[in-house]
């Protein structure tokens, strides 16, 4: 489809033609935008299920198809849902869930039915190696990564070269630790405990551990033209709808398994540099005079030692003249400095919350009275604009009207149209701010319910940094070293000056 619409957008276009309608989309507010977005190309959509004409009945009938469509994808997907659940609760993979390429889990292959693993004794070696490297040896992730690299030895997908986070996947993933019966049988059902050896040792393949919601949201670009733009979004569920099927023995034993994992259970994500992880990157920390993201940098002293500084970029991009805040600042000091305001919040949940729901009842406010009720009139409007163009169109062919008058008549809707649109995309962005917001609230609160308060002194920055996004933090930094905290709080928090002192500076 993003094909077809670069296509059309090149022009020459007359018509798209589908079998269906529903092959050009099963949302109907999808099928209206993609309608108009052709329209302003002079591009008709076609199916050979329309009606065939633009009269009142046969808008009714296009209408009806659409619904029908939208319908049968929601009852495909919760068909494939139960399938699915089925199917694993009575000791079956799913291939398509973890299968990439046409792979099973690394060291393992599917059988003839793709419905269970078996071992797969060449690959499986290597998995044992790297338990052995990492847990018995005591090697870091990264000697095993350059030791498969060096051998020559492609990844599950066939890519040559690995990476730590697939060993690390490998060596956090059940489907290797070896399970005894007792433990399989109490957590799989009875039907499926009787197929399994009590002799045995099983690995365990886990589904149902995250719900992954898709979603495509259309936008107003900088052009003025409709973006269309896909949204996946991962949240994981309660750990008693999980659903274990168990699998062959890996042949791994499990004290080198519990070893690899002790020793990788500090391992932190590292940055790009390979050295730290920017607690304030991804655009928290911005300049206060310019506004531009603040930029991460390590020097090596002469003595050896590494030291690491934000600072803005502008600059280097844009000249002296146009930002001012030239100086770097202590990346240390300076996240500690945040954390340490945001902490004070974060011991306190109860007013945490009274002032999320503030800020997402500001952000209600501002959304201009009822933004469900003005989304229907402006679809409504729009609605009308068509009809009173099919009118003005009819008026011309029975000599009513002229030609003149025609065109400044559809001019008109055009603009009508053009400002309905703006609305409604203005509209749905708000409303999913505030659901983004209200998800954003239930994480960070439920999160802070299963951690007790001294323990918010030992989140590292990983943990830090997904407090800062869930709470949507802004830092500004301005040249007199102050800072101006925004986000979830309703009104923003001020650290001035003369309250701190930031790597022997004065802040």
């Amino acid at each position: 489809m993003d094909r077809v619409r670069d296509l059309v957008a090149a022009g020459g276009v007359s018509v798209v033609l589908a079998q269906d309608r529903d092959r050009f989309a099963r949302e109907p507010a999808y099928h209206y935008l993609l309608r108009r977005e052709f329209e302003e190309h002079g591009t008709k959509i076609r199916a050979l299920n329309d009606r065939g004409d633009d009269s009142p009945e046969g808008d009714l009938t296009d209408g009806i198809l659409d619904q029908l469509a939208k319908y049968e994808r929601a009852k495909m997907a919760e068909r494939s849902r139960r399938g699915k659940l089925r199917k694993v609760r009575e000791g079956k993979v799913i291939a398509g869930r973890m299968a990439h390429h046409g792979a099973a889990r690394y060291g393992f292959a599917f059988n003839d039915a793709r419905d269970a693993l078996v071992v797969d004794e060449e690959k499986m070696e290597i998995v044992r190696r790297i338990f052995r490297m990492v847990g018995v040896e005591g090697q870091p992730i990264f000697a095993a990564k350059r030791m498969l690299d060096a051998a020559g030895i492609p990844t599950a997908t066939g890519k040559p070269k690995w990476s730590a986070s697939m060993i690390r996947d490998i060596i956090s993933n059940d489907v290797y630790r070896p399970h005894s019966f007792e433990e399989v049988r109490s957590l799989v059902s009875p039907e499926v405990a009787a197929r399994l050896d009590s002799q045995q040792n099983y690995g365990l393949w886990k589904w149902g551990i995250h719900r992954h919601v898709r979603s495509q949201v259309s936008e107003i670009g900088p052009d003025g033209t409709r973006v269309y733009r896909k949204r996946h979004k991962r949240i994981a569920r309660p750990e008693e709808e999980w659903v274990y099927v168990p699998v062959p023995d890996s042949g791994v034993p499990r004290e080198w398994v519990d070893a690899a994992r002790e020793a990788i259970k500090d391992n932190r994500k590292t940055s790009s540099a390979g050295r730290r992880f920017w607690e304030l990157s991804g655009g928290i920390l911005r300049c206060g005079e310019c506004g531009w993201t603040m930029y991460t940098q390590s020097i090596l002293s002469s003595s050896g030692k590494r030291f690491f500084y934000y600072g803005c970029k502008a600059k280097y991009r844009n000249g002296a003249d146009f930002c001012q805040a030239t100086r770097t600042h202590r990346a240390a000091d300076l996240e500690a400095l945040v954390w340490g305001e945001v902490r004070a919040y974060l011991e306190e949940p109860e007013r945490l919350r009274a002032d999320l729901d503030r800020k997402i009842e500001l952000e209600r406010c501002g959304a201009r009275g009822e933004p469900e009720r003005e989304i229907k009139l402006w679809a409504e409007k729009l609605a009308e604009a068509d009809a009173k163009r099919v009118r003005f169109q009819h008026a011309y062919a029975e000599g009513i009207i002229g030609l003149d008058d025609l065109k400044a008549r559809l001019a008109e809707l055009d603009d009508s149209r053009a400002t309905a649109e703006r609305e409604l995309a203005a509209l749905e962005g708000r409303l999913e701010h505030i659901r983004s917001l209200e998800e954003d609230r239930d994480a960070v609160l439920s999160d802070l319910e299963a951690i007790a308060p001294k323990v918010l002194d030992c989140l590292d920055p990983e943990e830090r940094h997904r407090f800062y996004k869930m709470l949507r933090l802004k830092v500004r930094l301005w040249p007199d070293r102050s800072l101006e905290i925004t986000g979830a709080f309703p009104e923003p928090l001020r650290v001035g000056a003369e309250v701190c002192t930031l790597g022997g500076s004065r802040l």
